[in-house]
């Protein structure tokens, strides 16, 4: 196995493990994505061995695809609609990704920015079934405009401060690297799950 296949295996291994296992590290993040891109043949131009391989090649061979499609492919599977926010974090992305995980049924926004690293939000949607629990990590907790309760934690293993409620049968889960929490804060997070309140278009 080549080290373009071994290194792809290990960053979609970190992309797929819950917040609650594993601490996103956003500089071996690009480190990996700079690895990748080594060229494994002397045939390779001279541009592929300066520049890392795009997230927008990337990410779509471990499942990343626009947001609108993997929404789609996440409401017809449950058959059931499903509200996003309208805002988002007040800092630059250049890239939004989506992914609709069928091996364990859960929805995922990812907006990147590859020249900022730390300029990273998630959003994480799975049946109420399959939530994951965060009850031991809450700093503080939340009321929402619709009356739902929101959990805010900002515990250091994880590397992001999240926001974490339920509303119609899902848990959403809120995630912004904590490297831009003074940008991002609770306040933030909790104007943006208001936003699902309003009329949603979809992405």
């Amino acid at each position: 196995m080549g080290i373009k296949s071994i290194f792809s295996i290990l960053l979609e291994k970190i992309f797929l493990k819950d917040l609650g296992a594993i601490k996103l590290n956003k500089y071996i993040f690009l480190l990996l994505l700079i690895l990748i891109s080594i060229p494994i043949n002397e045939t390779v131009d001279a541009k592929s061995k300066d520049s890392p391989q795009p997230l927008e090649e990337f990410l779509p061979e471990i499942g990343y695809k626009t947001v609108e499609s993997a929404l789609k492919d996440f409401e017809q599977h449950y058959k059931k609609e499903l509200k996003l926010p309208l805002r988002v974090p007040p800092i630059s992305f250049t890239h939004y990704f989506g992914r609709f995980n069928d091996f364990d049924g859960s929805f995922e926004v990812t907006m990147l920015n590859d020249r900022l690293p730390q300029n990273h939000f998630k959003i994480d949607v799975r049946p109420i079934q399959y939530k994951i629990p965060f009850e031991k990590y809450i700093s503080n907790a939340f009321k929402l405009k619709d009356g739902s309760d929101a959990a805010y934690i900002d515990n250091p293993k994880f590397g992001f401060n999240m926001l974490v409620f339920e509303r119609d049968n899902w848990q959403y889960v809120f995630s912004i690297d904590q490297d831009v929490s003074d940008k991002v804060t609770s306040d933030e997070l909790i104007e943006i799950a208001n936003s699902m309140d309003y009329p949603n278009k979809k992405y």
